[in-house]
């Protein structure tokens, strides 16, 4: 019985090391965020323009009767606009406590990255900000961007959306 549960604490402990990040797809690359911020998925539906928003602000949605802003990830990053398509999703994300949409080009799973395989990203050079990215996951030899969902939009931004809603 002492073997059995020091057994378990060894499972409960490796479970401890892992991180769970849900993970989409942004022009051809993977990019993950922390499972806890992710509060739904939801499919690309009609998205109502605010104006004088950055244009990376595409909007903002209802979302059974809240209304939550909407960011385009591909402007955000500065990378090519596409036409949004059947595997186009918003991600609705928790951000210092609103919520918040992120369009991203699909989806792709929720995954376990143990935390030795997460290295810093100090040294990194990316096309997109490093300010955003709290780390490079490596999981089954593929790099996963993870990103850091509070600071994809600054203080200013946020106040900027809340006045214009």
């Amino acid at each position: 019985m002492a073997e059995a549960a020091v057994q378990g604490r060894g499972v409960f402990r490796d479970a401890e090391e892992k991180e769970q990040y849900v993970s989409f797809i942004i022009e051809k690359e993977f990019y993950g965020v922390d499972i806890l911020k992710v509060q739904e998925i939801v499919g690309m539906t009609k998205i109502t323009s605010v104006p004088s928003m950055a244009a990376y602000m595409k909007g903002v949605i209802n979302l059974r009767g809240k209304v939550v802003p909407v960011v385009d990830m591909r402007m955000k990053f500065r990378m090519p606009e596409r036409a949004y398509d059947m595997t186009t999703v918003i991600l609705i994300v928790s951000v210092k406590g609103r919520e918040v949409g992120m369009i991203v080009d699909s989806v792709s799973d929720v995954i376990d990255i143990p935390r030795e395989k997460i290295q810093d990203t100090q040294h990194f050079k990316a096309s997109i900000e490093a300010e955003f990215i709290i780390g490079i996951g490596n999981v089954d030899d593929n790099l996963i961007i993870l990103l850091d969902v509070d600071r994809i939009l600054s203080a200013d931004e946020l106040e900027h959306i809340d006045k214009n809603q």
